[in-house]
């Protein structure tokens, strides 16, 4: 059963930093390009963020690009985002998300339950 745990979300000040994990399990973690999403109040889903199978390539929304890090651990099947310089535009529950085929541009099949991440002072 695939199942993706995240965690380190919380409340946070403006220009403030968080990191996230996401925990997987279930399937060959280092055999898939990971995401990162999230979900702002009363908005849909925005795809933030992608890393290929090892790490050597990643991809960022504009609106992240220089203030966010992706990163992961095949070894502990972990994905993190390293998130720097937060604005109230980041709020949002934050999502890793595993792709139905490696790659870039698949859709997703399985989520996490999601982490939630509050920026405000």
């Amino acid at each position: 059963e695939v199942q993706l745990v995240e965690s380190g979300g919380g409340l946070v000040q403006p220009g403030g930093s968080l990191r996230l994990s996401c925990a997987a399990s279930g399937f060959t973690f280092s055999s898939y390009y990971m995401n990162w999403v999230r979900q702002a109040p009363g908005k849909g889903l925005e795809w933030v963020s992608a890393i290929s199978t090892r790490g050597g390539s990643t991809y960022y929304a504009n609106s992240v690009k220089g203030r966010f890090t992706i990163s992961r651990d095949n070894a502990k099947n972990t994905l993190y985002l390293q998130l720097n310089s937060l604005e109230t535009e980041d709020t949002a529950k934050y999502y890793c998300a595993k792709p139905l085929y490696s790659g870039l541009g698949s859709s997703f099949d399985y989520w996490g339950q999601g982490t939630q991440v509050t920026v405000s002072s």
